[in-house]
């Protein structure tokens, strides 16, 4: 090491050390969604308490509140939805295709320019149509921007949500159908961001589809099933398992907590927990 990066990570150090900070291992990059913290609490202060727990980035942020994440070290992980369509109407429609195309285009933008590295994408719901019709039409449009994204070093994602519970009709909802998706547009930068609880809903076998499927994988987001509350012994999925095989594959993107905590919690004393059994 040089002498001014020693003495760099020794400043830095030391002030982490001054503010109680927690250092963790760092083997995965762990960050934080909105909803973990207390409705009370300020976004400053939800910084604030993240950076001090030793997060890596804040996910589905603002532009307007990077300058506030930028300010406590933390990096805005995920763009918000709104640029790659909604949940309910995306890129399973080829009516979207032109509006959609020029917004994400200026997300990626400005993601590359502010470090953010990557941008949030959905289906959308089917509405009637197949699964065959959209998976085509959602390689349509991610063949089109694919190599705009690559250009820009900005990952696109596409979520993978549950339709059983929380999002009745939505088309990605499989990881068989959004592995497909990625393999047939075959790029380093379109993914799919992997949400466990979502799939632990629809699929399960969790660690053996991201072992098998993690080049296609590009983000990942956590929560307790049932209930999406904490993801320790309170529900069904053995996390600290799937944070160890999560590291083993080598995986060097980012996992964000996206639970929310149970009446009666302490929200930081839970994103401590969550924070501890993922650093594996």
């Amino acid at each position: 090491m040089r002498r001014r990066d020693f003495v760099a990570a020794a400043a830095v150090a030391c002030f982490a050390k001054a503010q109680g900070t927690v250092e963790r291992k760092g083997r995965l990059k762990q960050c934080v969604t909105r909803g973990v913290f207390a409705r009370s609490m300020s976004f400053e202060e939800t910084c604030q308490i993240a950076a001090r727990l030793g997060c890596k980035g804040y996910d589905l942020v603002e532009p307007a509140d990077w300058p506030t994440l930028k300010k406590y070290g933390l990096l805005p992980t995920m763009y918000p939805a709104g640029p790659g369509g909604t949940i309910t109407d995306a890129l399973n429609r080829r009516e979207n295709h032109e509006r959609i195309e020029k917004s994400l285009r200026e997300a990626i933008d400005l993601s590359a320019s502010n470090g953010v590295p990557n941008v949030i994408t959905f289906s959308g719901n089917r509405r009637g149509m197949s699964d065959a019709e959209g998976a085509d039409n959602c390689v349509a449009f991610l063949n089109r921007v694919k190599g705009y994204a690559e250009s820009r070093n900005v990952t696109i994602c596409m979520e993978l949500l549950n339709s059983k519970v929380n999002h009745k009709d939505y088309m990605c909802d499989h990881a068989t159908w959004g592995v497909d998706v990625m393999k047939r547009v075959n790029s380093p930068r379109v993914k799919l961001l992997y949400d466990i609880y979502h799939m632990q809903i629809m699929d399960g076998d969790i660690v053996r589809t991201i072992r098998e499927n993690i080049q296609w994988i590009g983000h990942f987001h956590t929560g307790g099933n049932p209930g999406r509350h904490e993801i320790d012994d309170t529900q069904e999925l053995n996390y600290r398992f799937v944070a160890q095989a999560i590291a083993d594959t080598g995986f060097k993107g980012y996992v964000a907590h996206e639970y929310s905590p149970a009446q009666g919690r302490d929200p930081i004393k839970s994103l401590d927990q969550a924070l501890e059994i993922f650093d594996v």
